[in-house]
């Protein structure tokens, strides 16, 4: 009886610790669905709110903060988080939170632009946004938070293409203008006409360049290249664009080698294409030394949809330093500008090397060390994986790494094949 006793009791005490555990678990797990979250800060947040207005910020692109009385978060939009606008449960910038007492004071509405600085990225660049405070209700203050820091970055890029525009046009045309005032002053000297016809001549060619580049260039950011789309062979690119830059490289005794995989084909506007594989093809050309060595080689490689081709041309020229090879396909930028100028260089080929292979759904990179030469690669999705993803828009190709790359830039590579391997 005694052990029958102790049986039942240590069951009672097993059964009773189960209904306390659980007990727990329920207000546990009722304690979890009450937890506030990125859109709503606590439980009786809507509440709070004036009918309909929570359906309003949940549908507005601008971050949303409602702030109570006491300068407490009421609802937050995930936007507004994202910016490092909310944290703990308060206003975490210090201007705003002025800007909503003082609305809250008077109820007037206000607005400011301010620069906020980026959570976590270490970056010295600031987040530029606009700040809009207005009542809400008798109690309530919302505040509204547009990031402006993409049309800030466009309207300089903006800004800095009419400005470097306005000097490249200027060089020429002023240089044509002087030149003719010379010649008219030597009209009576055959020798010195013929001299200054010659220097004009050179300044109208920059200058029918110079607005040929702003040509192509606006078209290839403006047009669709797969409208007129078709399956292009690479062989054939590499051909004209050496053929392009033949007289060039003769007249410095640089060798012009091509090779790798044959049978490549990509899809996309000709026309456009042998202009940028040109254009890279040319500045190997232009930055090399005489009597060096230009290689072109094409391969397939895996990419996260599907198969791309990559096209790398290499020189043995003077090198990108490292704070140059994050601005080189800008618009007008130029590594050494006496040397472009000598060149003939307007500073616009890699832009337009950049927004092609953007518009085919590839990228270009580059691979460079001082002295050692440069290897600037275009990567485009082949024939194939092309056309079966074009859906009347630009493709996009995303996820390719620097790894992908490593045959065309390490020193294991060898750009220059022997002649018997050649095409």
């Amino acid at each position: 009886m005694d052990v029958n006793a102790a049986v039942a009791a240590a069951a009672a005490i097993a059964g009773l610790c189960t209904g306390v555990i659980a007990m727990l678990a329920f207000r546990w797990s009722e304690r979890d669905l009450k937890r506030p979250t990125r859109t709503s800060l606590r439980p009786d947040s809507n509440a709070a709110l004036p009918p309909g207005v929570d359906t309003v910020l949940s549908v507005l692109s601008s971050s949303a903060v409602v702030l109570d009385e006491s300068d407490s978060v009421v609802k937050a939009s995930s936007a507004a988080y994202a910016l490092g606008l909310v944290r703990g449960g308060r206003l975490a910038v210090e201007p705003m939170l002025n800007m909503a007492r003082d609305t809250r004071r008077d109820g007037e509405i206000r607005q400011v632009e301010l620069d906020l600085p980026r959570r976590g990225t270490g970056r010295g660049d600031a987040l530029a946004v606009s700040a809009r405070v207005a009542p809400l209700g008798s109690r309530l203050v919302l505040l509204l938070v547009e990031d402006l820091t993409e049309a800030r970055r466009i309207e300089a890029v903006r800004r800095d293409f009419v400005a470097n525009v306005s000097h490249e046009l200027k060089t020429p045309t002023g240089a044509l203008s002087l030149l003719s005032e010379a010649v008219m002053d030597a009209s009576d000297d055959p020798e010195a006409v013929e001299r200054f016809a010659g220097r004009m001549q050179i300044e109208a060619t920059r200058l029918t360049n110079l607005v040929q580049e702003l040509i192509d260039l606006s078209r290839v950011q403006n047009d669709d290249p797969l409208e007129d789309a078709e399956p292009v062979k690479v062989e054939v690119l590499v051909a004209e664009a050496i053929d392009r830059c033949r007289q060039q490289a003769g007249s410095k005794q640089i060798t012009m080698a091509s090779g790798g995989t044959e049978g490549l084909t990509v899809w996309g506007n000709r026309g456009q294409l042998v202009g940028a594989l040109g254009n890279l093809v040319e500045n190997a050309v232009n930055y090399s030394p005489a009597r060096t060595r230009v290689g072109i080689a094409a391969r397939r490689t895996a990419g996260p949809g599907g198969d791309l081709i990559e096209i790398a041309v290499t020189d043995q020229g003077i090198g990108i330093s490292e704070k140059d090879r994050e601005r080189v396909f800008e618009r007008f930028y130029r590594v050494d500008p006496a040397r472009s100028r000598a060149t003939g260089g307007t500073g616009l080929g890699l832009a337009i090397v950049k927004h092609v292979a953007a518009s085919h759904g590839g990228e270009v990179t580059v691979w460079s060390s001082e002295g050692q030469g440069s290897t600037f690669t275009l990567r485009l999705p082949e024939s194939g994986v092309a056309r079966e993803r074009t859906t009347g828009g630009p493709l996009i190709v995303n996820g390719v790494t620097d790894d992908d790359r490593a045959p065309f830039e390490t020193d294991s590579y060898d750009p220059f094949p022997a002649p018997e391997a050649l095409p």
